[in-house]
């Protein structure tokens, strides 16, 4: 079980938090957090054992604590973001290979914002974000073309 999950999480990691996959591999603490993660959610696995639920309920109630604090995603966030409101930038940045980096580069740019909001998943709708938001990216791709 432990194994499968951490096969899931970084699945997850892969798909919505780019970001830290990258972080944690650039420092070699990729494996340690997948397996302090699984760990954490020990007691749950053995609860639900004990009440007889499915592997597969196990598995999907497991995963859904482990992401718990991973949600939403601000590297999702910020990429779709930019891809609607940024198509030209967007696309020249995926083209060119440089999406993922510049994506990253625009968390950090709006880590401020993402604080003055508190970004969660009550908040990642909010309007004001959006544009506080847009217009950091405006501001970083206007110096980026410049």
């Amino acid at each position: 079980m432990q194994e499968q999950l951490i096969h899931r999480l970084h699945a997850y990691l892969v798909q919505n938090h780019l970001d830290l996959l990258i972080s944690l591999q650039e420092d070699h603490r990729l494996a340690p957090y997948l397996k302090n993660k699984v760990a954490s959610v020990q007691e749950l696995i053995h609860s639900l054992t004990a009440e007889k639920r499915p592997a597969y309920v196990i598995e999907a109630l497991c995963l859904e604590e482990l992401t718990r604090d991973l949600r939403p995603s601000r590297f999702n966030y910020m990429k779709s973001l930019l891809e609607e409101e940024f198509e030209a930038e967007y696309g020249r940045m995926r083209e060119t290979g440089i999406l993922t980096y510049e994506v990253i580069n625009l968390i950090g740019a709006c880590e401020p914002i993402f604080e003055v909001f508190g970004f969660s998943e009550d908040t990642d709708d909010n309007k004001e974000l959006r544009y506080a938001v847009m217009g950091m990216i405006a501001e970083y791709v206007g110096s980026y073309a410049a």
